[in-house]
């Protein structure tokens, strides 16, 4: 799908001007329960179509600001969950925009929010270094305890995906209190989650049982609190996160038993980019298991899906899946294309 970038000038008909701020709060509030669909449907009237701008036209400052924030979040998560080229760069033009007018208008909160979200799309995109300037331009801001709440974790996802685990653990054990005192169970749940997954990925590296039990505790608090906010998509997550502890602790049918109902979650609401995240993880489990022909199609369903998107480290990690089936089944030359592409992709992206 090719992206156009214009801004679209006609006066929007359906509504006034004065209905933006309205529609953005009540589409926030969708985004946060994960219902990004019905979120994008409430922004319509001033923003029909994922590869443009909304329409601003006649707009204060404020609800200008307010209309890019929103559109530039959803083109984030929806581009990701249908997989479109290009999505994240057009995200991050219209967060960037959002960012500099709520710091104009000295809106200080507003432009924490939309820099947490910019950083979301450096990190799906690899590119780490730029995501965690901007989660430390907002911590070092006077923004509210919440977005630092919010900038505090994705400061920790960020460590953790450049391979720097012990200072995401120091990260989530510093913030913990500071996320249980929260009401917000959405957020509460994310922590938990990011939480429990350094934790299985430490403690099946160090055969640690005592990380392995506390991840096993950490997935089940995220469960519940996004049971709580409704938050399906990242329930869905959870029991994809759940599958590879299990996988990696040698309990294959428990594995693939929460990997497939992740995986159907995911699909109920439209998630192609993390159903193809749970194809990887299923096709990582047949490879420990033996299962390599399994391994070969799961993992060549998510590379198909992968290379629709712009999540290049995901892709990395699915090519590297594929190469290693490939390499099992003997199918050296494959295998090494595989990899040697697994390489390009996540040296392009600038992730280690």
């Amino acid at each position: 799908m090719e992206l156009q970038r214009t801004v679209i000038t006609e006066e929007p008909h359906l509504r006034v001007a004065d209905d933006v701020l309205p529609l953005c709060e009540l589409a926030r509030g969708l985004e946060e329960a994960g219902e990004f669909e019905q979120a994008a449907e409430v922004l319509n009237p001033f923003w029909s179509n994922l590869g443009r701008a909304p329409i601003t036209t006649g707009l204060s400052p404020e609800a200008k600001a307010e209309l890019l924030l929103r559109s530039g979040t959803l083109t984030g998560w929806l581009g990701s969950s249908r997989q479109i080229a290009g999505t994240q760069e057009l995200a991050k033009d219209l967060i960037s925009e959002s960012a500099s007018l709520f710091a104009s208008l000295d809106l200080t909160d507003k432009a924490a929010e939309a820099r947490i979200a910019l950083s979301v799309c450096y990190w799906r995109e690899g590119a780490l270094d730029e995501a965690r300037i901007t989660l430390k331009h907002v911590l070092d801001s006077d923004a509210n305890s919440e977005q630092r709440l919010r900038a505090t974790l994705n400061m920790a996802i960020v460590e953790k995906v450049a391979t720097r685990d012990l200072d995401a653990l120091r990260i989530y054990r510093e913030s913990a209190p500071l996320f249980e005192a929260s009401s917000n169970h959405a957020l509460k749940g994310k922590f938990h989650n990011s939480y429990a997954t350094l934790l299985k990925s430490m403690g099946v590296a160090e055969k640690r049982e005592d990380y392995i039990d506390s991840a096993l505790v950490e997935f089940t608090a995220a469960s519940y609190h996004f049971e709580q906010a409704g938050h399906k998509r990242f329930q869905g997550r959870v029991e994809n996160n759940v599958g590879i502890l299990f996988f990696n602790i040698g309990r294959f049918g428990e594995a693939q038993e929460h990997l497939a109902r992740a995986h159907n979650l995911l699909v109920s609401v439209g998630d192609h980019g993390g159903a193809a995240g749970c194809d990887d993880s299923r096709a990582q489990a047949f490879l420990v298991e033996g299962k390599y022909q399994e391994a070969e199609r799961f993992a060549s369903a998510a590379v198909r899906t992968l290379r629709r998107g712009g999540e290049q480290s995901m892709l990395a990690e699915a090519l590297t899946t594929h190469g290693k089936a490939l390499a099992r089944l003997d199918q050296t030359q494959a295998s090494q294309t595989a990899l040697d592409q697994a390489i390009e992709v996540a040296h392009a992206a600038g992730d280690p």
